[in-house]
């Protein structure tokens, strides 16, 4: 495609190479017919007797050689690492080497800058972040199934020696709380999803957030009967001061932080390595619970961590 402002055209430079060839005019003439230099009318002359049609053609503007430009190695680690842990350019450039203005920009150039290019439930926008720590909690239950003793078929594959009892094995109920603010997490693996476990739960959480001085103010949960319909979870909220609000029918996103952190806790310590035993998966969860609120660069938070968000912005420290 031709540049906005230039005088010619695909098919004004293949009439001014025919007037010139086949009509005979000089080129002088033709080029002051085009409204272009002779310069111009020499150039469009000399590529098509060169490339023929071709050489009509809009050329690249990128120089022949980059030699500041990162190695093509480097761009294929920067997109395996992408793809293989789905991290952006703030957790990236750690594992590759990288600048985050690079990383970006190779993501960018790929098309690869947004979760939902790779990973579609991961990708939904976010359209709110709260003020202050507390003000909203995302309260969700990520059902998971047990490890049998010496690994499940996930890693040792079917039918590679993994028990049959790996089916009866159970599940853990993973019930999680995000402050929408700050993206603190807050995790306990539970045998059930019962409405009073769910309520016990909400007085875990509100118990641990009240030691980094963050009191609930409102508690977003599903629809499901466990939230809606128990008498023990009304009055655990009602203990703590909070109020109750529900997702819409058929909307999860409006729940999404909760559900995009359900897949980093897959992805970063559910599945992450092989575990030889169900309570070895367990036992790790506490210490990268840690890590994640404390450690990890979160991109939402330009590469802060979630506890630092959260200290920050309890009683007014507002950095």
């Amino acid at each position: 495609m031709a540049h906005r402002r230039a005088k010619l055209t695909l098919l004004g430079r293949r009439l001014l190479v025919d007037r010139i060839l086949v009509e005979g005019m000089a080129v002088a003439h033709a080029a002051h017919m085009a409204g272009v230099s002779r310069q111009t009318a020499w150039k469009w002359l000399r590529r098509f007797e060169a490339e023929g049609e071709a050489g009509l053609e809009d050329r690249t503007s990128r120089p022949h050689r980059s030699p500041r430009a990162l190695a093509q190695e480097q761009v294929d680690a920067i997109l395996a690492a992408r793809h293989a842990h789905r991290f952006g350019p703030h957790r990236l450039a750690s594992l590759v080497g990288s600048p985050r203005s690079t990383i970006g920009d190779v993501l960018s150039r790929h098309g690869l800058s947004r979760l939902a290019d790779t990973d579609r439930p991961s990708g939904v926008p976010i359209r709110y972040v709260r003020e202050r720590p507390g003000e909203l909690f995302h309260i969700d239950v990520k059902k998971l199934g047990r490890i049998p003793d010496g690994g499940g078929h996930r890693f040792r594959g079917r039918g590679n020696g993994t028990p049959r009892a790996a089916g009866r094995a159970g599940y853990d109920y993973l019930h999680v709380a995000i402050d929408d603010m700050s993206r603190v997490a807050f995790v306990q693996p539970l045998r059930d999803e019962r409405g009073t476990t769910c309520a016990r739960f909400l007085l875990d959480a509100a118990a641990f957030f009240a030691v980094h001085g963050v009191r609930i103010e409102r508690v977003l949960t599903d629809n499901a009967r466990n939230y809606t319909e128990s008498r023990a979870f009304a009055a655990a909220l009602a203990a703590i001061g909070a109020r109750h609000k529900r997702t819409r029918p058929f909307r999860p996103q409006t729940n999404g932080k909760a559900e995009r952190f359900n897949k980093t806790l897959l992805a970063e310590w559910a599945y992450v390595r092989m575990y030889g035993t169900n309570q070895a998966r367990l036992d790790a969860l506490p210490d990268w619970l840690v890590h994640y609120n404390t450690s990890r660069p979160h991109g939402s938070l330009d590469g802060r961590t979630p506890m630092g968000v959260l200290v920050n912005n309890v009683s007014g420290n507002h950095s």
